[in-house]
């Protein structure tokens, strides 16, 4: 069945069109809107310290440090064969000293290596006196 209009005998036409530069406008701003928001969260979680990026070989490490001033601070950086005393300011950084590298501590206890959950595990469910 047809509908024609009542006077004329012509059919009826529904006007559907949409303009294909409406749809692009809403779908790349929909995109743009998606990537200002992923970019934004990077940024955000890298500035509140969630992400930490890694040195290759993690050779450099901040054994001590001291605040001298408002930005003023003196650390010590242990490097592959030595201990090195710097002076930090925001501008600079001065190389103060140059201590022999740090003797590993002859008294301190062995860390016992960590076990891993399916070992206390068993060991937990073979405990002696446990109720079967």
């Amino acid at each position: 069945m047809s509908t024609t209009n009542g006077q004329s005998g012509q059919p009826l036409m529904q006007n559907h069109s949409i303009s294909t530069g409406s749809v692009l406008t809403q779908v790349g701003g929909s995109l743009a809107a998606i990537l200002l928001l992923i970019l934004a969260c990077g940024w955000l979680a890298k500035r509140s310290g969630l992400v930490r990026r890694k040195t290759g070989d993690q050779t450099l490490n901040i054994s001590a440090s001291c605040q001298l001033g408002q930005r003023e601070r003196v650390m010590i950086v242990d490097v592959e064969d030595a201990r090195l005393v710097l002076g930090v300011t925001p501008t600079q950084i001065v190389h103060l000293h140059t201590l022999p590298p740090k003797v590993p501590d002859e008294n301190a206890e062995p860390t016992a290596p960590q076990t891993d959950f399916r070992q206390a595990l068993q060991t937990l469910l073979k405990r002696p006196g446990k109720p079967q």
